[in-house]
């Protein structure tokens, strides 16, 4: 089978679409055989060898994320021929789902939702499950007032989203004009680019996913989640009795299953910005590093 492999680390050209074994999978594993993917900062970073140590050995096939048909369900419950979508932790376990067969744990995978296609449901787990799990540590729901910084990102969108449909008041921090527009179009209220603008101690919880540090505007009591790993912690924000977090995402099927009902209820909007065969992987990645994306960037396998 084919797998999207990197044998050393470096620029877009040591990316190779190779022949390797197909999986063979494990108790408690479903083996799945992937429509389609998607690119994530993550796997740009892993490329380039900049995740440093914890870095899965080489080669290694790359992608977090996919989406695609049940060929051996294991003893998962599932049925040959589901439609399903999952998340793996690449770094955590080395198994890439940038290949046509994936040997995933029935636990990391659901049911794809049914009012979207398999490419835009593969662009959804690793921001969705980011989004989710990060939302319910800070515990968002009716009547909270949110501030979303980088709202028009893949993250940041979906947080968007998931807060309104909770019942809270929405808030967002953008980097540029043109994505006000958009975000206002995801449910949120005031948005702006001007951190200088927001509210001292104006909101309840605060879910920052660029590392904007926007602490002042959290209130006394109140909650701070960042995702952005690589501008370090959250300063300490104890002596206002504001909790704080730097999340990480986890393998999750039953978060997924909940953002597939999200999605087919009417509640979840997947943006997709463009699509491609994973043959022209490259281009993909240029496009997805040009940056502006409104929505993911798929691989279709």
């Amino acid at each position: 089978m084919r797998a999207l492999q990197i044998g050393h680390f470096g620029d877009l050209d040591v990316l190779e679409l190779v022949n390797v074994p197909e999986p063979q999978p494990a108790d408690g594993e479903v083996l799945v055989r992937v429509i389609a993917s998607a690119i994530n900062p993550v796997d740009d970073k892993t490329r380039e060898g900049a995740i440093g140590e914890g870095t899965p050995p080489l080669p290694m096939t790359l992608g977090w994320e996919l989406a695609g048909i049940v060929v051996d369900p294991g003893t998962s419950g599932l049925s040959v021929g589901e439609r399903v979508f999952g998340m793996s932790h690449q770094l955590a376990t080395g198994r890439g789902s940038w290949a046509d067969l994936v040997a995933i744990p029935a636990a990391s995978i659901a049911q794809a939702p049914t009012s979207v296609s398999l490419v835009e449901a593969a662009t959804l787990p690793l921001p969705g499950l980011t989004a989710l799990q990060t939302m319910d540590w800070l515990g968002v729901g009716q009547g909270d007032k949110l501030l979303v910084a980088g709202a028009a990102g893949a993250v940041g969108g979906l947080a968007v989203q998931l807060a309104c449909a909770r019942g809270a008041q929405v808030d967002a921090l953008v980097s540029r004009q043109v994505q006000i527009e958009v975000v206002r179009e995801l449910g949120a209220d005031h948005i702006t680019t001007d951190r200088t603008t927001l509210p001292v101690g104006g909101y309840d919880a605060i879910f920052d996913t660029f590392g904007a540090f926007v602490t002042d505007a959290v209130a006394d009591g109140g909650r701070y989640a960042s995702i952005a790993t690589q501008a370090g912690p959250v300063p300490d924000l104890s002596h206002r009795r504001v909790r704080t977090t730097v999340n990480q995402v986890r393998e999750d099927g039953r978060g997924l299953a909940e953002l597939a009902a999200a999605v087919d209820g009417g509640r979840l909007k997947i943006r997709v910005d463009a699509q491609y065969a994973m043959q022209n992987v490259k281009a993909a990645h240029e496009h997805f590093q040009r940056g502006s994306l409104n929505g993911k960037v798929a691989l279709i396998f």
